[in-house]
């Protein structure tokens, strides 16, 4: 087992004149679950992609499971396993005949104690024989995961493996996460634009934003390099920004639309200030967040995971208003 399962040294990916990944550096201990924590369009599914081999690198060198994967795709490739964000399974066939079409498509020629084992961990022996169209959502993601470990992998890339689940589903597949991690020895890369997610399941995390990694470490690491609080206020009119300023405690001011973001020491000593210089009918809305995973990308990009805008680093959207110009 090598110590980093995956090493990324200035890994840059263009589409034409657009920078989805932008020269980042990465190194992912083998053993452990990686977590790369951003908004959707941030680069995450196309850093995957570069990783797996599934897309050309513009600029930069990676190592998976020990191989370069410019240099070696297929070793790369025979050592790995994907989740996608989608469930790809052949829903006319049944739990047992997905495995065995998995195995072809890997050539296995010895997989049917694996399977048998993977079906058992994944309490799916029963319905082994039933259509995957009769299967629940979470039942569903299960086998997804035993095709992924079918050939025995040594780093598995999930690509925003709970997009869409309700909650109940998406805590028991974390649980499977942890449990497939802690039972199989098997490197976990996981993307995810879930905050709570990348808390709870990872022992290590990146932040990207617009293709480049802003924050990289431990969640407790992390969070702990945050000084201060932040607090958003929604208001109805436009505020004088250095009425904000001048706010004792108030280290910071960003306005993102009608939506101000303000960087202070302890927000529970500037929150009475703050109601104190603003009339009260002026606010529609105000948040308070502690040190967590977004406050950090808060701090790092000035704004919500959920509120962040791609920009151009959407490609598809790009190309799609080029084809639209062009009509």
């Amino acid at each position: 087992m090598f110590e980093d399962a995956i090493i990324a040294t200035g890994i840059t990916k263009n589409y034409g004149p657009i920078v989805a990944v932008d020269h980042v550096d990465l190194r992912v201990p083998s053993g452990g679950i990686f977590g790369l924590l951003g908004p959707n369009g941030a680069g995450k599914t196309t850093i995957i992609k570069v990783l797996t081999g599934l897309s050309d690198l513009t600029s930069g060198e990676a190592r998976v499971a020990g191989f370069d994967v410019r240099q070696h795709p297929m070793q790369v490739k025979q050592r790995i396993g994907w989740v996608a964000a989608e469930v790809i399974l052949d829903d006319d066939f049944s739990g047992w005949e997905n495995l065995w079409l998995q195995a072809k498509f890997q050539r296995l020629s010895d997989w049917q104690g694996r399977a048998k084992e993977l079906l058992a961990y994944f309490s799916l022996e029963d319905r082994q024989d039933d259509k995957v169209s009769t299967f629940s959502t979470g039942m569903r993601k299960k086998l997804e995961i035993a095709l992924a470990l079918l050939h025995e992998p040594q780093v598995i890339f999930m690509d925003e493996p709970t997009i869409g689940l309700d909650p109940g589903t998406r805590r028991m597949l974390w649980e499977l996460i942890t449990g497939v991690n802690r039972e199989y020895g098997i490197t976990i890369f996981l993307t995810s634009h879930y905050i709570e997610e990348a808390d709870a399941l990872c022992g290590l995390v990146g932040i990207i934003d617009q293709g480049r990694i802003v924050a990289l470490g431990t969640p407790a690491d992390l969070k702990a390099k945050v000084s201060g609080d932040f607090i958003e206020i929604e208001t109805g009119e436009t505020i004088d920004e250095g009425r904000l300023r001048s706010v004792p405690g108030v280290q910071e001011v960003r306005i993102q639309g009608t939506t101000w973001v303000l960087k202070v020491t302890r927000a529970e000593e500037v929150l009475p200030r703050l109601f104190d210089t603003l009339k009260p009918d002026l606010i529609r809305r105000i948040n308070v967040e502690k040190p967590s995973l977004e406050s950090v990308y808060m701090e790092r990009t000035g704004k919500r995971i959920d509120q962040a805008d791609s920009g151009v680093h959407d490609y598809r959207k790009f190309y799609a208003n080029v084809r639209r110009a062009r009509r």
